[in-house]
């Protein structure tokens, strides 16, 4: 089908960027690329990593956590891989599930950093805790 991989490549960035906005609004951390699948959210804590998985997953989300020494024993985080296959309705549930967890854990660090940004301001956000 003509035009098919160039339609799931627009899909997945719009997913990938509904998701990390969702993130960003609800207060979590987070790293990587603008319109990347890939998206981590930081943790820090190391008591934090088994107690966000577990929160996720009474709630129906397995999540992938990563802590040391695969990073910096206080940079723990959690990653999500969006897919093009992802709908809407299936992202905001995600969303909300998280925000849930992420709530129960306190693991909001930006909370209201982003509330009042628009996409341009919470992309430069973004930017400076990258670098």
């Amino acid at each position: 089908e003509a035009g098919l991989g160039a339609r799931k490549i627009a899909q997945l960035r719009r997913n990938s960027n509904l998701f990390r906005k969702g993130l960003l609004e609800m207060g979590c951390r987070v790293l990587g690329d603008i319109d990347s699948p890939v998206i981590p959210i930081m943790l820090y804590h190391p008591e934090k990593i088994c107690n966000f998985s577990r929160a996720c997953l009474r709630r129906g989300l397995a999540v992938v956590v990563v802590g040391y020494p695969a990073t910096p024993l206080l940079l723990s985080r959690a990653r999500f891989c969006i897919a093009a296959s992802h709908t809407e309705e299936e992202l905001v549930h995600a969303l909300a599930m998280i925000k849930e967890a992420a709530r129960e854990v306190g693991i909001f660090y930006d909370r209201g950093v982003t509330d009042a940004m628009s996409d341009d301001a919470a992309r430069r956000r973004q930017h400076e805790l990258l670098t």
